[in-house]
């Protein structure tokens, strides 16, 4: 392309420009695909599958700090502007000519206003704890209530100050990117600077990812339902939700199978608890927990269902395509990280990733078609 426009082409921050500002028209274009599909008859709407995997956000895992660490630096850096300040002031009185001075003054400014910033996340973080935590007490304080004489137990401790959470909390705040977290994929993996990218994929035959969103927590436990709901309206409902282990969530299947009246196929066991390797290389963790018994009525159906050759049929379709999907993005689209910073910015480069994986599909699916 650069050979045929005699190398002209938009530099890399053009590039980035063009796709910060058209976010709401990469949505667009996303449904647009899908649709498209449809209309040609290579998308017809029926099982689902929802995954995740962490990519890499644009920050150095490096740059986390903690609540008492960031007051312990803003109050240093206080003290080294204060006296830069005053050996500016000295230096204009004595007509010095130091010209390293503003920089100096101006890197630590600059430093001590991102240390404000992570501050103040850490404490809309601990101001979301207290909220759980108050409710928790809440509802404790009342139980006891309830009951009479020796056998109310221990009072119940109240949540304690946005302060006093926030400074017991081991939580950290990124200076570069302050939305992204820190993620591993699990207890053998180790930790990386990452936002969970999450996909809803067709199983029955086209593999387009029909829905799209991302999320702060390294767990799956609580994205199932805004998977289902990610998948544009306009294509109608699907007729089965697959899904692994770890989205396992009872209020969320309840609400996927007699709300919105769709199947759900979600395993009840990690795939690795129950088929463990015969011949395993890797030596045991003493930190993994044994697997849980499951006693859940909604939990002991799913495992019934999944029992059944129809179950083992259908849930199958999971691994080979959903995965598959995010294999392709990282290993032939090249994407294993964002470039942009910020929840909103990054949840439209994924969409872009997924548009980008669904045109590339499209182009493969109307291979051989008759025009």
């Amino acid at each position: 392309m650069r050979y045929l426009t005699a190398d002209t082409h938009p530099d890399h921050d053009t590039i980035c420009k063009f796709r910060r500002e058209n976010l709401p028209a990469i949505s667009a274009a996303f449904i647009d695909i899908l649709e498209l599909a449809r209309s040609l008859g290579l998308l017809k709407l029926g099982k689902v599958a929802t995954d995740g995997t962490h990519l890499k956000a644009n920050a150095s895992i490096d740059q986390n700090v903690t609540y008492k660490r960031a007051q312990t630096l803003r109050q240093q850096l206080e003290i080294d502007i204060a006296e830069l300040m005053a050996q500016a002031e000295k230096a204009d009185n004595t007509e010095a000519d130091d010209q390293s001075l503003p920089e100096e003054i101006s890197r630590r400014e600059t430093l001590k206003a991102k240390m404000d910033q992570a501050i103040a996340e850490l404490e809309k973080r601990a101001a979301k704890e207290q909220q759980k935590k108050q409710k928790d007490y809440d509802q404790k304080t009342k139980a006891r209530t309830k009951r009479k004489g020796k056998s109310r137990g221990p009072k119940p401790k109240p949540p304690g100050t946005i302060e006093e959470i926030a400074q017991a909390s081991n939580a950290q705040s990124n200076l570069t990117d302050p939305d992204a977290r820190i993620m591993r994929k699990n207890q053998r993996a180790s930790y990386t600077q990452s936002y969970n990218a999450q996909a809803t994929a067709d199983v029955e035959g086209s593999y387009l990812i029909v829905g799209n969103h991302l999320t702060q927590s390294a767990s799956d436990a609580n994205e199932l339902l805004p998977g289902y709901h990610s998948i544009p309206p306009s294509l109608g409902k699907p007729t089965g939700h697959l899904a692994d282990a770890g989205y396992v969530n009872i209020p969320a299947i309840t609400n996927i199978q007699e709300q919105e009246g769709c199947p759900v196929y979600c395993s009840v066991h990690r795939e690795d608890a129950h088929n463990e390797r015969r011949y395993d290389f890797r030596p045991p963790s003493k930190s993994e927990r044994a697997t849980k018994p499951v006693t859940d009525p909604t939990l002991l159906a799913m495992r019934d269902k999944l029992a059944t050759e129809e179950g083992k049929a259908i849930y199958k379709k999971r691994a080979s395509t959903i995965e598959t999907i995010f294999g392709v993005i990282k290993s032939v689209l090249g994407f294993r990280g964002f470039s942009l910073r910020g929840k909103e910015k990054v949840t439209g480069e994924w969409e872009l990733v997924c548009l980008s994986y669904n045109m590339k599909r499209l182009h493969t699916l109307t291979q051989g078609m008759v025009s």
